[in-house]
């Protein structure tokens, strides 16, 4: 092997370690979202079919191309699920280990809480708030450095957006106290 095929292995210390319990296994998983698909296309399916499925004297009613398109879903979804029991190998595969779902949530979270804040108090100040923490919680950066990074980059999104584009962005009692 030369040189410029030699590849470059780096250990990362943040990264799960290798022995972390298994959480879920992938047929654990691919029945799971099977069946939430499969509910997803019977719910999309009852509410297409209450429109109409059927074809009258100017075409399709509302519901029609919906209502087949989750008559398809629902389908895909049977045979995930019928591929998910026939498969012997990935039942005992790891999806996830606790390690990685762990990681995963560190994200997840944060981010629901984000959705969950815009509501209240609007998408500026939760953006602030949603930056500052990832970088000094996850990202373990100087809290000084978060905070004025996620205040410059909220005050540049608050400028592009509402004052240069005029754009409808969710507000919050902040920006109400300014006017805005």
């Amino acid at each position: 092997m030369s040189e410029t095929e030699a590849e470059i292995v780096v250990d990362d210390p943040t990264a799960p370690e290798a022995d972390s319990p298994s959480v879920a296994s992938n047929r654990s998983v691919d029945v799971l979202v099977s069946l939430l698909l499969m509910a997803l296309a019977a719910t999309l399916g009852y509410d297409n079919w209450r429109t109409g499925i059927a074809w009258d004297s100017t075409g399709p009613e509302p519901g029609y191309f919906p209502f087949y398109l989750s008559v398809i879903l629902g389908l895909a979804s049977l045979y995930g699920l019928a591929v998910a029991y026939l498969s012997r190998q990935e039942a005992a595969e790891t999806f996830v280990t606790r390690a990685q779902a762990k990681r995963v949530m560190a994200v997840f979270v944060p981010t629901l809480l984000f959705c969950l804040a815009t509501q209240f108090l609007g998408l500026y100040v939760a953006s602030f708030l949603l930056i500052a923490g990832f970088m000094r919680f996850v990202g373990r950066i100087a809290l000084w450095k978060s905070l004025l990074t996620a205040l410059v980059f909220t005050a540049a999104m608050f400028v592009t957006f509402d004052i240069a584009f005029d754009v409808i962005m969710p507000k919050g009692p902040l920006e109400a106290a300014f006017g805005y």
